[in-house]
């Protein structure tokens, strides 16, 4: 008799529900749920901690959506590319408040006042830029007018950069603080121009840091006193040129006035000159040159007053400019070179 194994009952069916299995998995039936007892209770009944996150994320997209907007109305219709973004501004130039050729306006002022600001730059600057060529354009009209030296030369080469060079200098600030012009026959010798609000626009005439042979020229005619030098004097003491730019002499506290008072000035006698010759005042100059003020009220004056008012002051300066190219370019007589003097 063949021996027999006996299975219990509860083995039995544990191995029907095993072998049943994989029927159940190989089924048509493959495509429906699974049961419910396989999935966790979470899908049914959602923890309390994630109930706020689908609140909370469109609550978030609804603020990004809304940020975009905003952005896009104020940076106008612009295509981002992938990975850029609106990170400020660009303030538009105003429509109104500008004034005809010829004239400076209040924008123009506000605008370099403001220049801080980098949203300030474009295209507001355009604009001002505009405005202060066609201004330097009926400037120039005049300069010609009443000196003939001065070439009419288009406002682009006479127009400094507002960019400053900061390459070597501890200060970065990107831009100067105003608009500025330079006229002149050649060289430093001539009429500046520097626009600024806050009441500090002025007109300047003279030489600026002369080269070592200019400055020596110069110094040279003053020591001999010759023709020319004389007649620098006579233009510093005359009523019109005191009366725009002070008395002839040093100011008592270093200020300016006058040719005198500049920061490159010297503070005791030029190498081989007498400390007490009696034109030691102006020998102790390495720059001669005046300046005009004018507060905002005047500059953005109607029609052509400012313009007016500057050819009133540019009248007082152009002798005072040719005398200075004389003393600059003219030798002085071989007679009078073994009294001479190095420039420094």
């Amino acid at each position: 008799m063949p021996a027999t194994r006996k299975v219990s009952p509860r083995k039995r069916a544990k191995v029907s529900s095993e072998e049943s299995e994989p029927e159940s998995l190989h089924s048509d039936a493959l495509d429906d749920p699974p049961p419910k007892k396989r999935a966790p209770s979470t899908r049914s009944k959602p923890s309390s901690s994630s109930k706020p996150k689908p609140k909370r994320r469109k609550r978030e997209v609804n603020e990004d959506n809304a940020e975009r907007e905003e952005n896009e109305e104020d940076g106008g219709d612009v295509d981002l590319k992938d990975g850029q973004q609106v990170v400020g501004r660009v303030v538009q130039a105003s429509k109104t408040g500008w004034v005809p050729p010829g004239q400076i306006s209040q924008n123009t002022l506000d605008f370099l006042a403001q220049l801080k600001d980098p949203a300030y730059t474009e295209p507001v600057y355009r604009r001002t830029e505009k405005e202060f060529k066609e201004f330097i354009e009926e400037f120039t009209n005049m300069l010609t007018e009443v000196d003939s030296q001065i070439p009419p030369l288009p406002p682009k080469d006479v127009i400094h950069r507002i960019y400053r060079d900061i390459r070597f200098s501890n200060d970065k600030t990107p831009y100067k603080k105003g608009f500025s012009a330079s006229f002149s026959r050649s060289g430093r010798k001539g009429i500046f121009a520097f626009f600024k609000p806050g009441d500090e626009s002025v007109l300047a005439a003279g030489a600026w840091c002369p080269a070592r042979n200019e400055l020596t020229t110069l110094r040279n005619h003053l020591l001999h006193s010759t023709p020319a030098a004389k007649a620098l004097h006579t233009i510093i003491s005359s009523k019109a040129f005191t009366t725009h730019f002070g008395p002839p002499r040093p100011h008592p506290r270093g200020e300016r006035q006058s040719v005198f008072g500049h920061e490159d000035e010297l503070k005791v006698a030029p190498k081989g000159v007498d400390k007490n010759h009696k034109d030691i005042a102006l020998l102790k100059c390495r720059s001669l040159a005046v300046t005009y003020r004018f507060t905002d009220a005047q500059v953005i004056g109607p029609g052509s007053e400012f313009i007016d008012t500057l050819r009133e002051v540019v009248d007082v300066m152009k002798p005072f400019v040719h005398c200075l190219n004389d003393l600059m370019t003219l030798p002085v007589d071989d007679e009078s070179d073994e009294e001479s003097v190095e420039g420094e």
